[in-house]
């Protein structure tokens, strides 16, 4: 066990995951507590974000799990009262939750375009709306926030309401940065690239044939080969976490291979 986080309480929303395997929330809810954090698992999937704090607990690691949904004031509330009372603390906030629906402006619906934006920014801004008074309280703290490269690039599906949400989160991470500054209080954003996650399946497999040849065609579109793992995404996250990153407030880290580096 690591002690970068050591004695921290790191209230990660969305540590579950959707399907098997690794997604960004639930790798860096486990990297935390390797790294001393005690982590609260949050996930609107109580039973999911429940999978996760096991696994930190069978590591010997310290987590619980609470189900709380970003797009509701009253659940984040709630879960951050909670903790709160519990552990009088949340040193790192990491906001983990996005979705993405395909489509251009002509073909999405008002609804679609909606629940983006509600899931990928406005639950950024409840998080941070309930969680910086306390981290003003007690004199500091780190937020971290998942974007996407798609904040600052397009790629070959047309997903206007995905690209406006990512987009908006980079500039409310700087304002957050910038206001809270002199207030000991941290805010930077991690801008995943094309990742191996349960998360991409969904979204564009209507544009492949098959999984495998998402996977293929995703990984030859990377400079570096392949795509990205959910463990960059939380390695890129537990830096910014730590105090290391002590005197970096306001980055936008894309965790890309290189992919936004390219001309086309």
């Amino acid at each position: 066990m690591g002690e970068r986080l050591k004695d921290k309480i790191a209230f990660v929303m969305g540590a579950g995951c959707i399907g098997e395997g690794w997604g960004n929330g639930k790798a860096t809810a486990v990297l935390f507590a390797r790294e001393g954090a005690t982590v609260v698992c949050v996930d609107r999937d109580l039973a999911s974000a429940g999978r996760t704090a096991a696994i930190i607990s069978e590591e010997g690691g310290r987590a619980e799990a609470l189900r709380a949904d970003i797009t509701s004031a009253a659940d984040i509330d709630a879960a951050v009262s909670d903790v709160i009372a519990r552990h009088g603390r949340i040193d790192v906030l990491q906001n983990n939750v996005g979705i993405a629906e395909p489509g251009g402006p002509e073909a999405i619906d008002e609804a679609s375009w909606d629940r983006v934006m509600d899931v990928n920014l406005k639950g950024f801004f409840l998080t941070c709306k309930r969680v910086l008074p306390e981290m003003v309280r007690q004199g500091g703290g780190a937020i971290v926030n998942v974007s996407s490269v798609a904040s600052i690039t397009t790629i070959n599906v047309p997903m206007i309401s995905y690209y406006s949400s990512k987009a908006a989160v980079n500039h409310f991470t700087r304002a957050v940065a910038v206001e809270y500054a002199s207030k000991g209080i941290r805010c930077n954003a991690v801008l995943p690239g094309l990742m191996n996650t349960p998360m991409i399946v969904e979204p564009y497999k209507h544009v492949y044939a098959s999984v495998d040849e998402l996977i293929a065609k995703r990984d030859a579109m990377v400079p570096m080969g392949k795509m990205g793992t959910a463990w960059d995404v939380a390695h890129a996250s537990l830096f910014l976490a730590s105090d290391e990153a002590k005197y970096i407030s306001g980055v936008l880290l894309p965790v890309d291979g290189a992919l936004t580096c390219q001309t086309r």
